[in-house]
């Protein structure tokens, strides 16, 4: 799924978390670590009342209404960001 919407030259690929796991390339990510992910994406407050810093994976999830799709460009960003060793 393409958005067209986007700067020239520029495509945006977006696919819901069923769809992530079955994509050439994602193979290694399953769909319940990208619900994880979505969950702690966002600043969120603890049981104890302390904030919980969301991890910024936000930058790649869009929700529409109940769907949620993932921008797998900013996916593939987001893992270059947490990167070990550079």
């Amino acid at each position: 799924m393409t958005d067209t919407n986007t700067a020239p030259g520029s495509q945006r690929r977006l696919a819901t978390v069923r769809m992530v796991p079955e994509i050439p390339g994602y193979e290694w990510l399953s769909a319940s670590v990208l619900r994880h992910w979505i969950f702690a994406s966002e600043d969120r407050v603890g049981s104890g009342g302390a904030v919980i810093p969301g991890n910024g994976f936000a930058r790649a999830v869009i929700r529409v209404q109940r769907k949620i799709l993932i921008d797998l460009n900013e996916l593939d960003l987001w893992i270059e960001s947490h990167r070990e060793g550079e």
